[in-house]
């Protein structure tokens, strides 16, 4: 049994279908079961991984666990402790690939996500353990706002047109993090797991043009203005300067390319085939 936390959200819920399908009995925890919307051979408990307690009974019969950094926040060194005390034999962590960088410059600490103490977490807990370090998701120009542009016109405008990512399908995360589950061969590592590609915000949504058969591009704006605009969305004002300053300081460089995933999958899917499979967000 593997017990998974944030199950609904962008990694959560591929994994526990590519689980599911492979058979796997899964145990998915959300704070939300009557809108869950799994599989349905998949059991679907309620609990808040932010406050352990309440998956003291979940946890118990697992003998593996997917600890998100998001679901679990501050919690999760108790939560790791716990999962051990229960008898789960193996916990990976959703990690990400600027885990090293000073706190205060990791854009997604104010947004919830916890990844180092995620990763120092599982290391620390007495069971065995792997740490998937990510780069930036492809889904997150969904996030930026890129579709509802893209369903209104050929020009997309942002910050920063030559900054430069590495993006990563989210369904790839997913399978890596179900071979870590399956397979012993991902033990004790760090994994550093990018997109095959270093690709610029120009880049990107060129690259969705192609898909879509339309002729799009990047139009940059001043980043004063994209803070506006984004703190009037509702993104906590602490995340809007941090990525900006991120977007800033990274300008002209290419985003870490790692092999990672076309060694442990045999392929990767690129952010064309991401934007192919995502194409109906882009279209009206």
């Amino acid at each position: 049994m593997i017990l998974v936390t944030g199950a609904t959200g962008t990694i959560g819920r591929p994994l526990v279908e590519l689980l599911a399908a492979q058979g796997v009995r899964v145990r998915a925890v959300t704070r939300s079961p009557e809108s869950a919307a799994l599989p349905p051979d998949v059991e679907v408990v309620a609990g808040d991984p932010a406050r352990p307690d309440t998956l003291a009974d979940a946890l118990d019969g697992a003998s593996a666990a997917f600890l998100h950094p998001r679901a679990v926040g501050d919690a999760a060194f108790d939560f790791a402790k716990l999962a051990h005390e229960h008898g789960v034999r193996r916990l990976v962590a959703l990690s990400a690939i600027n885990i090293d960088d000073p706190l205060s410059a990791q854009p997604s600490r104010y947004r919830g996500d916890r990844n180092k103490e995620a990763e120092q977490a599982v290391i620390a807990s007495g069971s065995e353990w792997v740490s998937l370090r990510a780069s930036s998701f492809a889904v997150n120009v969904l996030q930026s706002g890129w579709n509802a542009q893209i369903r209104a016109g050929d020009v997309v405008r942002g910050p920063y047109a030559d900054f430069a990512e590495s993006p990563l399908h989210e369904r790839d995360v997913a399978a890596v993090t179900a071979h870590a589950f399956l397979t012993d061969d991902l033990l004790g590592q760090r994994l550093e797991l990018t997109g095959p590609q270093s690709l610029t915000h120009t880049d990107m949504v060129r690259i969705i043009g192609d898909v879509l058969g339309r002729q799009l591009h990047y139009e940059e704006v001043p980043a004063a203005m994209v803070r506006q605009g984004m703190v009037g969305r509702g993104f906590p004002e602490a995340f809007v300067d941090t990525l900006l300053s991120r977007y800033a300081n990274g300008v002209g460089q290419p985003a870490p390319v790692t092999a990672q995933l076309e060694k442990i999958l045999g392929r990767t899917r690129t952010f064309a085939d991401w934007a192919a499979d995502h194409a109906a967000d882009f279209r009206n």
